[in-house]
C-alpha cells in the first residue's frame, strides 16, 4: 500500500475536468474543495465489487462529514455502470465521472497491464475484501475498464493542503475510517468492517 500525503501545501495539480453525469455538466476539480473540505474517492470502476464495498464502507462516515461540514464525492473512470452503482446506493455523496481520466493520471493512479492486472486481483487483499462484499450481499462485475487503479484525495477547504494523497497499490488496497477522520481532525463512531480470514471457501470470485 503506498500512502502520499500530509503535505502542507497543494503540490499536485490537477487542472482536469469531471462530468456530472446526471447534470451532463462539467465542473472543475478544484470547484469541489473550494467552499469546503472534501473526501474523494476515485474508484477503479462503477463496476468493481470491491470499490462498491469500499463506497460502502467510507458512507459510514458521511454522517460525521457532513456534521463537520465536509463533502463526499465518488469519482470514476467511465460511465459504464454509473446507473447501476447509483440505483445500488453504495456511496452516500456526490458521484462525478472523468472520463478522459485526466485527474486519474495526475494524481499518479496506475494502470495496469492485461499481464499485471490477473495476479493484481487475485491478491490476498482482493480475496479478502471480496469476501466482505460478498458477506454483506455486494455484488459486482467484470464490465468495462478493468486495467485503472484508483485511490483517495481528502483537500482542506480552498485547496491551501492536501491532507491525505493515497495511491492503491493492490486493488485491494483501502484507506482506514479512522485514517480519514484523523486528517480531517473530526470525531467518528462509524465501525470499520472486520476483514474476515480469507480461504479457498470464502474468497473464490
Amino acid at each position: 500500500m503506498v500512502q502520499r500525503g500530509f503535505a502542507h501545501h497543494v503540490e499536485t495539480q490537477v487542472d482536469g475536468r469531471f462530468q456530472l453525469s446526471e447534470a451532463k455538466k462539467s465542473v472543475e476539480l478544484q470547484a469541489l474543495w473550494r467552499d469546503q473540505p472534501v473526501v474523494l474517492f476515485f474508484l477503479r470502476r462503477f463496476g468493481c465489487q470491491v470499490c462498491r464495498w469500499m463506497a460502502s464502507e467510507i458512507s459510514k462516515l458521511e454522517p460525521d462529514l457532513r456534521a463537520s461540514g465536509v463533502a463526499l464525492v465518488g469519482v470514476g473512470p467511465e460511465e459504464f455502470g454509473l446507473k447501476e452503482f447509483v440505483e445500488g446506493g453504495f456511496l452516500k455523496g456526490s458521484i462525478y465521472v472523468d472520463e478522459q481520466k485526466k485527474s486519474y493520471k495526475d494524481l499518479g493512479f496506475k494502470r495496469y497491464t492485461a499481464l499485471s492486472v490477473v495476479p493484481a486481483a487475485l491478491g490476498k487483499k482482493v480475496r479478502d475484501a471480496a469476501s466482505k462484499a460478498n458477506a454483506e450481499g455486494i455484488k459486482g462485475n467484470f464490465s468495462g475498464d478493468l486495467l485503472q487503479s484508483g485511490g483517495m484525495l481528502v483537500v482542506s477547504k480552498g485547496g491551501e493542503k492536501v491532507l491525505l494523497h493515497f495511491i492503491q497499490d493492490s486493488p485491494g488496497d483501502h484507506v482506514p475510517l479512522e485514517d480519514i477522520a484523523k486528517v480531517l481532525d473530526i470525531s467518528s463512531k462509524a465501525k470499520a468492517g472486520q476483514m474476515p480470514v480469507c480461504n479457498d471457501s470464502v474468497c473464490t470470485r
